[in-house]
């Protein structure tokens, strides 16, 4: 069973730079260390010296870097990327033809972000081919923007603050079959500490992914993000229906490496590897951490809020614990920061979801009903520990107020090494269905029958199921509504059809009587017999 808790919780040695090579030998120098001609063919690119580069030589810096003192990135000109605000940034766009890759061999080309107020901290950016790494030197002219942006006054050499992949060379389908052009079109962008973040299968963004998270809603703690300080872009052999990427992770409590093997396809699926090493203690180690929004839905909304119907990123945590066991989680927007662990053993996957995708139940431009689903699947053995999901109190769409993460059941202490392995899928759905009834609504009201009084402190709950399973309910039968909560008592319990004419579309129904204010756990799941037809609906009530 989950455990909750409502707490008050704040929001909140590196390489040496590459030596700039120009003119022709530089040129001869780079190819006699085995450069390809068309790799050294970018334009105008400035790359620094060749330097060996394999990945078990970035875990052993990582490992390095763990046993000394943390040392932070140093921000280039604070004071200039002050005068780089959300207006001035939104200006500077990087040149398609300046992009690595743009004229090949890999089909797809990437574009970098530049600095500025909000990414003050540069992050290392190299090219790999045949072993061999060169960094890839920041010039201003890379860049269009204004004449009088401040940007032009940066120091030559100042960093990128991230980078993205453009779409396909050759053209990737767009959802209504257009061909989407590459210089316009991005499909994963990374970009701010660990952050990352892919197109799903509709064409759209949404939630975020994080490299790692350390003691996010902490009581008295602040939340620690560690950075990706240094990335490496490996050039794809011809033909390859992938990308590689490695980063190096660095913050005051941790060091790691990273690999990432990113597929476009029917959305993005990502092969993640990892080896950390804490320089401290972690009180909540977070692994493979989902970043998303939820301000309200059809469950709960405050009376004229807003315009629209909902407003949320995803609207439930998925699960598919060790154990074989479907669940859902709806997601609150609470009156207070809670925390909810789901101990497991082994998980074979969460995520954080977007399952609404009626866009009458949005009604905005921005598309919130093609927001992708982020799944989670844990390759190896990840051993004990919990499923934990972070939920903070938002008045507005502006707001991450959702993490959803991986966190070990053993204590996170300084010296402990990691070595974890996952896939990310970004998709419409889950990767792998299942022929059980789904949750696909829940829906609060006053307790009791209408017409009648209605009894205070009794909440009624509707909790739509809607799949495969319960098409074969014969005519006349109702499944039986399998109910548990933490504390308070079940009445006015049964199960019917959802009158709309859709098959296999069921509703449990029942009234919660409870005392205080305390959240209530509950779950619920619809069966016939011993047969189970649904995946178990779990939800945290907050009494009002």
């Amino acid at each position: 069973m989950p455990d909750s808790a409502g707490q008050d919780s704040p929001r909140q040695p590196l390489l040496d730079r590459r030596t700039l090579l120009a003119g022709a030998g530089a040129t001869a120098t780079l190819a006699a260390l085995g450069f390809s001609s068309q790799a050294l063919a970018q334009q105008g690119l400035k790359l620094g010296q060749a330097q060996d580069f394999t990945f078990e030589a970035l875990k052993a810096r990582a490992r390095q870097m763990a046993a000394v003192p943390y040392e932070a990135p140093q921000s280039p000109s604070p004071e200039i990327l002050q005068r780089i605000d959300y207006d001035a940034h939104g200006k500077i766009r990087f040149k398609p033809e300046m992009a690595l890759w743009a004229n090949g061999p890999s089909p797809w080309p990437v574009t970098f972000f530049h600095l500025g107020r909000y990414f003050q901290k540069p992050v290392r950016m190299h090219v790999v081919e045949a072993g061999k790494a060169r960094e890839i030197v920041y010039d201003d002219s890379y860049f269009e923007m204004p004449a009088d942006s401040p940007a032009k006054e940066l120091p030559t050499g100042a960093g990128f603050a991230g980078f993205r992949f453009q779409e396909s060379r050759t053209g990737h389908p767009g959802r209504k079959g257009e061909t989407l052009d590459w210089k316009k079109n991005d499909w994963v962008a990374f970009l701010g500490a660990s952050y990352f973040r892919a197109i799903g299968e509709l064409y759209q963004y949404g939630l975020s992914a994080r490299g790692l998270a350390i003691d996010p809603a902490v009581a008295g703690k602040p939340e620690e993000f560690p950075d990706f300080t240094h990335v490496w872009l490996e050039t794809p052999e011809a033909g390859a229906e992938y990308v590689v990427v490695y980063a190096l992770l660095s913050g005051p409590s941790v060091a790691g490496a990273y690999r990432f093997r990113m597929h476009r396809g029917k959305g993005v699926t990502m092969e993640i590897e990892t080896a950390l090493h804490l320089r401290k203690d972690v009180d909540r180690l977070c692994i493979a951490p989902l970043t998303s929004m939820y301000w309200y839905s059809e469950t709960a909304k405050a009376t004229a809020v807003d315009w629209r119907p909902e407003v949320h990123d995803s609207d439930g945590l998925a699960l598919w614990t060790g154990a074989g066991e479907r669940a859902w989680r709806p997601l609150n927007n609470p009156p207070r920061t809670t925390a909810s662990a789901f101990g497991d053993e082994n998980p074979r996957g969460f995520g954080l979801m977007q399952r609404d995708r009626k866009v009458d139940h949005y009604l905005d431009g921005v598309f919130y009903e093609r927001r992708p689903s982020a799944w989670v699947e844990p390759v190896g053995s990840w051993g004990k520990g919990a499923v934990q999901l972070i939920e903070i109190p938002t008045d507005d769409e502006i707001h991450d107020n959702i993490v959803a993460m991986w966190v070990p059941h053993e204590p996170a202490k300084a010296g402990n090494a990691y070595e974890l392995a996952y896939k990310l899928f970004w998709l419409d759905e889950e990767p792998y269905p299942t022929k059980l009834g789904r949750v696909v609504a829940t829906r609060l009201g006053n307790g009791g029958q209408p017409g009648t009084v209605r009894p205070r402190g009794v909440r009624k709950f509707m909790v739509e199921f809607l799949g495969p399973a319960l098409e074969t309910i014969p005519f006349g039968v109702k499944p039986e509504v399998v109910l548990w909560s933490s504390r308070g008592s079940f009445s006015y319990v049964f199960a019917e059809a959802v009158p709309d004419d859709v098959a296999g579309h069921w509703r449990a129904q029942f009234d919660l009587s409870v005392e205080g204010g305390d959240p209530v756990e509950m779950r619920c799941y619809l069966k016939a017999g011993e047969a189970v037809l649904t995946e178990t609906w779990m939800y945290q009530y907050h009494p009002l």
